[in-house]
């Protein structure tokens, strides 16, 4: 037993400051691929800068630890971040922290550019030495408190920001859009031989479009009035029209000609995340208010639940925050597997080597076997990665950067930042109402192009 447990302090060594792979802290639990335990890792440093971010964007958070940590008055003027460290909170604190670690996955992302398998030293400095690679990101994040000139550092990281931003919500839109193409693809193969996959198909969509038109009339009731509200009227006017446009434009004759697998399932996906996107926007948008027939402020286009959800503020925040904080996450690891850059890349199998799975998104059932037994080392570490690596490293780290970039411009209410606090988080801002809405007609024209580019080149070779 001591053995073990002495084996198990080695590993744990090994991992922090040596360039061997995380396994999960418990001898009971499964083995751990390093492929996954490096991408977690990060993702677990990601996320304790975005924690911090959060409480600077807390004017609430930071009196309570003023009122409640004994000397913290002295430990802020020792730092000289003012009497109550004014300097560590808002908008500009958090365009710095975040700063700090965006060129934290910059150097990654140039480090480890065309790093082909787990052998080379640049990939052992990326999977391992984890305890150093902490002190390196919180050196680079405390050093951007140190820029000069910060006024104009400021001005010019806020539009770096945008633009970092812009290419985040991109990837994740094409991503959507080639989910939707894969989906109905290997569905469709499935149909060769066995028609049971048809009624799969006619299910799956029959949901989808039930979802969006049902959300879609529920929005009508809750966020428009008979005689008001005339622009939330129009907005879902226009996004209904968008997805009766894209449904009729995936079964078009023309369309069928080029690609006999387009169907339903496609637009039928699209249209739910149109919905999605609407609802999130118009609970983006900043409250209208107009006095009523006793001279009283009243709330309109809204639900009348709405008000009482804004009651708890503190746990809307919070449960919103978390759940931006997880949404992000899950976005980064699912953008950077060997078959999102494949899609973004335009290369896919042949169809007819496509076998239909109800978990299509994961790899087939039985594809890591081999892998599981030859290459196991350690106590509780497969490494997966010694004749090739299962993802892009410098891709995954470059999608971090941007993802930084986007937690920095989403904390900060992008371009409203003056006043931008982590408690007004939800209540409402143009400017996040006009990203989730550019969203949305982006992800509308990008499907729109996959249905309409081979018409446009009929020489190149297209293949959804």
């Amino acid at each position: 037993m001591s053995a073990r447990c002495c084996a198990g302090q080695v590993s744990e060594l090994a991992c922090c400051c040596g360039s061997a792979g995380c396994a999960l802290c418990c001898g009971c639990c499964p083995k751990f691929r390093q492929s996954r335990s490096t991408r977690f890792m990060y993702l677990f440093y990601f996320t304790l800068v975005i924690i911090p971010c959060c409480v600077m964007m807390s004017p609430s958070v930071m009196k309570q630890m003023t009122e409640h940590i004994p000397f913290f008055e002295d430990f802020c003027k020792g730092i000289k971040a003012g009497d109550t460290c004014e300097n560590l909170v808002g908008y500009s604190a958090v365009y710095r922290v975040c700063f700090g670690m965006a060129c934290f996955f910059f150097v990654f992302c140039v480090l480890t550019f065309k790093v082909n398998n787990s052998k080379s030293c640049r990939a052992s400095i990326h999977n391992g030495f984890w305890f150093f690679k902490l002190l390196l990101l919180g050196a680079m994040c405390s050093g951007a408190f140190f820029i000069p000139d910060q006024e104009t550092f400021l001005n010019v990281w806020r539009y770096v920001g945008a633009v970092g931003s812009f290419f985040f919500i991109c990837i994740q839109l094409l991503l959507i859009v080639e989910f939707a193409h894969k989906w109905n693809k290997n569905w469709t193969a499935g149909t060769v031989r066995n028609k049971l996959w048809y009624a799969s198909l006619s299910l799956a969509t029959l949901i989808m479009y039930s979802i969006a038109v049902g959300g879609l009339a529920l929005m009508a009731v809750f966020y428009t009035q008979w005689d008001d509200c005339m622009d939330n009227k129009i907005l879902l006017g226009v996004h209904g029209g968008l997805c009766v446009l894209i449904s009729l434009a995936a079964i078009s004759p023309c369309v069928q000609n080029r690609q006999p697998h387009s169907g339903l399932l496609q637009p039928g996906l699209i249209s739910c995340y149109v919905t999605y996107l609407t609802f999130s926007a118009l609970t983006s948008k900043p409250e209208k208010v107009v006095k009523d027939e006793h001279g009283k402020n009243v709330t309109i286009c809204v639900p009348d639940f709405g008000q009482d959800f804004r009651r708890d503020e503190s746990m809307v925040t919070w449960l919103g925050t978390l759940l931006l904080v997880v949404c992000i996450s899950y976005s980064c690891l699912t953008s950077t597997t060997r078959s999102s850059s494949d899609a973004l890349q335009r290369r896919y199998g042949a169809p007819e080597l496509e076998v239909a799975r109800c978990c299509f998104c994961f790899g087939p059932d039985g594809e890591d076997t081999e892998e599981q037994q030859n290459v196991k080392e350690g106590p509780r570490v497969i490494y997966d990665e010694k004749k090739g690596t299962v993802y892009s490293y410098s891709y995954f780290h470059f999608v971090l950067l941007l993802a930084s970039l986007y937690v920095m411009m989403t904390l900060t209410s992008w371009f409203h930042y003056e006043n931008a606090t982590i408690e007004t988080f939800f209540v409402g801002s143009w400017s996040i109402f006009w990203v989730k809405m550019a969203s949305c007609w982006m992800c509308v024209l990008l499907y729109l192009w996959t249905l309409v580019a081979p018409l446009c080149c009929p020489s190149r070779q297209f293949s959804v």
